[in-house]
């Protein structure tokens, strides 16, 4: 009975948006309800003193981005919150979809002022094909933004979302007073002035009331009553069966920033949102009131601590009870391991757990027995695979920029590939070192994490490549011709891998119609 309630008190989610739509801040607020921290930080640029919570690496610090998903828990309210902070930038965004295995629902968060841009467009349509239920939070609403009922008809129509707004803001940017609980039916209104702490609240049950007046103008409130009648007749009645199957996004309205409108998200999300879901494998689907123990990586951070140089596999739960110093199948290497120090984080911080229920996130030190996608379980081999990988589409040559430093170099490259930001190839002609992304920006990342990490440094050239490719082939005659003829753009992945790194789409498809009995596909298959 209490392994269920374990289950059932858990949420685990992901936040995720466009960069600078202030998810990260809406993360720090998020722990200061929840008593995790006691003062949030800003994410803005090195100038200010604090920094948030979740951007531990220094390189987030400095330049006001979050580049790696954080994981933090906290209590709240007798529920156990795991939150997972996305990366924004797209740079980043095979993290994100990562991470959007390991979530059983999501915060969407938008600026009142940009509406829905390009990168949430791409993040809610993964979520949507996995059915993953989604709530909606428009921050920013001290801010001039757009007009409330306009900026819900944009998400509709970019987002495919079907909405029911949970809360109502009064007023905009200079004249923003609070916002109206639509799911509690209460007027939630700040008066405090100290902006980076939980001000308290004036409650108002009924808006029709004279009391109302009392707070805001006439004017706000006729506004308020009206607009309240609109949403109640336009937008359907929240329907909790409709959310969790992904059919139904409630709306918040706030600004993460001055704490308005989060506890009302909070507050209602430990509420509806779901607990751990089953979770399809290869073999069958696990769900996680299961007794035995299954869970898998979806996320690998070398050098989280640089005086150690420990690296750490975050693994998902799926079901059962994870324990400390308890025998677990590794089940690729097919090999036995136990783990005397797991860990639980609130973003840099970590401490030792003993037992783990499904839906946390355990951190397991690793020396390089993970790859992301591997499973775990108590003996049964299986397998869960729907951990995305990307092919590379920026291709850059990576030299030593100090030779007496080429043992570093070279262990700073093989754990920070690991953690599968980026993929290195090397050349079967002369052995050179090739180094594959998704986004651009990751180049500046591992340059600045191998020199400030592993005391490394290195330089860029281009490489002409456009797409990596993975072979297959029975035919090795074709094998051995295409080898010769490509002889410059074939290379070998980090697991030996036979690569062709093709310079254009014509070069590929040329190649393809060349060699019809070799298999060429963007992906590799672990």
């Amino acid at each position: 009975m209490i392994f269920e309630q374990e289950i059932k008190r858990r949420r685990t989610f992901g936040i995720i948006s466009h960069p600078d739509a202030g998810k990260t801040t809406l993360t720090e607020k998020l722990l200061l309800f929840g008593g995790a921290i006691q003062e949030a930080g800003a994410v803005k640029s090195n100038k200010i003193k604090k920094a948030a919570t979740s951007d531990f690496m220094e390189i987030e610090r400095q330049r006001g981005i979050s580049v790696a998903t954080s994981v933090l828990a906290f209590e709240y309210k007798g529920y156990k919150i795991n939150i997972l902070d996305t990366p924004g930038h797209q740079d980043f965004a095979e993290d994100t979809y990562r991470t959007l295995t390991a979530v059983d629902s999501v915060i969407v968060v938008i600026d009142v002022a940009k509406g829905v841009e390009t990168q949430t467009e791409k993040l809610v349509q993964v979520c949507r094909m996995r059915d993953i239920p989604i709530i909606v939070f428009i921050n920013k609403l001290d801010r001039e933004g757009k007009d409330a009922f306009d900026l819900l008809d944009e998400i509709e129509q970019k987002l495919g979302l079907r909405l029911c707004p949970l809360s109502w803001p009064i007023g905009m940017g200079q004249d923003f007073e609070g916002v109206y609980n639509l799911w509690e039916q209460k007027l939630k209104f700040y008066l405090g002035n100290n902006k980076q702490r939980v001000s308290e609240s004036v409650e108002i049950t009924d808006i029709f009331s004279d009391d109302l007046t009392d707070f805001i103008t006439e004017r706000q409130a006729e506004k308020l009553r009206e607009e309240v009648e609109i949403v109640r007749e336009v937008y359907p009645a929240f329907d909790r069966k409709a959310y969790l199957k992904g059919q139904l996004s409630p709306v918040f309205f706030g600004s993460a920033l001055n704490n308005f409108g989060v506890a009302e998200l909070l507050d209602c999300f430990v509420e509806i949102a779901p607990w751990p879901q089953p979770k399809k494998a290869d073999e069958r689907l696990v769900d996680p009131f299961e007794p035995k123990f299954t869970g898998f990586v979806f996320k690998i951070h070398a050098n989280i601590d640089p005086n150690h140089r420990s690296r750490i596999a975050f693994v998902k739960v799926v079901s059962g009870k994870f324990e400390r110093n308890k025998n677990y199948l590794h089940v690729r290497l097919g090999k036995t391991m136990k783990f005397s120090s797991p860990n639980m984080f609130l973003a840099a911080k970590k401490e030792v757990v003993d037992e783990a229920y499904p839906g946390d996130i355990v951190g397991l030190p690793d020396s390089g027995n993970f790859r992301i996608g591997d499973s775990l379980s108590e003996g049964e081999v299986i397998h869960f695979r729907d951990i995305p990988s990307f092919s590379p589409e920026h291709f850059r040559f990576i030299n030593n920029a100090d030779p007496l430093k080429a043992k570093q170099l070279a262990k700073g490259i093989d754990q920070l590939m690991d953690e599968g930001v980026a993929q290195l190839f090397t050349l079967e002609q002369n052995g050179r070192k090739v180094i594959g992304t998704v986004g651009a920006l990751q180049y500046d990342v591992i340059q600045y994490r191998l020199e400030h990490e592993y005391g490394a440094r290195c330089t860029y050239e281009p490489f002409p490549a456009w797409k990596a490719c993975w072979i297959q082939t029975d035919n090795e005659s074709q094998l051995a011709e295409l080898r010769r003829t490509k002889q410059r753009n074939m290379a070998r992945d980090k697991h030996d891998r036979l690569v062709f790194l093709a310079d254009s789409e014509f070069n590929l498809q040329m190649t393809r119609e060349k060699f019809p009995d070799i298999q060429f596909t963007f992906k590799s298959n672990d």
